[in-house]
């Protein structure tokens, strides 16, 4: 039997979900462990819990001299901890390298999109069958991706060539 990561190819393909079908772990019996936090390293974190904050519309809950907690409506929460200006963020090292997020519907996208243009020296936003991506940077120059629709309206059949290959 393959695994969905198995068969996929790379490229930015996606499908919508079959009417009768539920996500893997889905259904009463299916309940586990989800994301509930991010944490991400940055070098300014008061800029950077501005800049999150308005991007994903998440409100500061804690702040310290070296670190701020923002949590969104839903109660998911993102850790930014300050590591100075001149640390360094390697691609490729062991790790998580993206987190994308969805936009709530299409009029959340655009918005998003502003945000990022307003905000990011580098913005590129892609299309492909089904799926529309919206890349930005963070004031650290991390990588901000937001995508829509979720994996919850449209199943992902192949790897977003562009975080994989």
């Amino acid at each position: 039997m393959a695994y969905p990561h198995e068969a996929a190819s790379s490229g930015p393909r996606s499908a919508p979900l079959p009417a009768d079908s539920e996500p893997v772990g889905s259904g009463p019996d299916a309940r586990g462990p989800r994301l509930a936090s991010v944490v991400v390293f940055v070098h300014d974190h008061d800029a950077s819990a501005d800049f999150y904050g308005e991007l994903l519309k998440m409100k500061v809950t804690v702040r310290t001299a070296t670190a701020a907690l923002l949590v969104s409506r839903n109660g998911f929460q993102v850790y930014l901890r300050a590591v100075g200006p001149k640390a360094a963020h390697p691609v490729g090292d062991v790790g998580a390298q993206y987190v994308i997020w969805t936009a709530d519907g299409p009029d959340d996208f655009h918005r998003c999109e502003r945000v990022l243009r307003a905000r990011s020296d580098r913005v590129d936003t892609r299309e492909g069958e089904g799926l529309t991506v919206v890349e930005g940077r963070d004031p650290s120059g991390l990588p901000v991706l937001v995508a829509y629709p979720g994996p919850d309206e449209v199943a992902r059949l192949e790897f977003i060539s562009r975080y994989y290959v």
